[in-house]
């Protein structure tokens, strides 16, 4: 099986884009070293969410597609705290071909994260670098947290 250079496929140890800081964020990138999960864990054709930090809430997520793994950022371009899961784990649209943004219904190509159809067309996902490792998905850089703080309440 021949792996894609940007995204990592099954039986390779590729890796994909950087994962960025939330805009106007000063709190340091951290680095993972745990795995997020197996690949066994993620079907084919599925997304799933993830808290690699421990905010309390999913700030990422992981498509697999045929033998292909997308992550993104969970936050939709149009509107910086908005979640993309229509409900737990559910990224992508009833037929599976597009990532969805369950508040405005934007949908996304999922191996580029650009919007094709929504208030944001044109504007992309924030894509999350990943590496494949043993049967393990692994952030493959340091990972900037999820939510900006709200005044007064620092998270410690």
């Amino acid at each position: 099986m021949r792996a894609d250079r940007s995204k990592p496929s099954v039986g390779s140890d590729r890796s994909v884009a950087v994962s960025m800081p939330v805009e106007g964020d000063a709190r340091p990138a951290v680095r993972v070293g745990r795995p997020l999960c197996r690949l066994d864990d993620l079907p084919v054709g599925q997304s799933r969410g993830f808290d690699p930090l421990g905010e309390g809430r999913d700030t990422m997520f992981i498509v697999r597609q045929g033998d292909r793994l997308y992550g993104y950022r969970n936050r939709c371009p149009h509107y910086d705290n908005v979640r993309m899961a229509w409900k737990k784990d559910e990224f992508l649209n009833s037929d599976r071909s597009r990532i969805v943004c369950g508040a405005h219904g934007a949908l996304f190509e999922i191996d580029t994260g650009r919007c094709t159809l929504g208030p944001c067309l044109g504007d992309s996902l924030t894509p999350v670098a990943l590496d494949l490792r043993e049967g393990e998905v692994f952030l493959s850089h340091p990972y900037a947290p999820g939510l900006r703080p709200r005044p007064g309440r620092q998270k410690t």
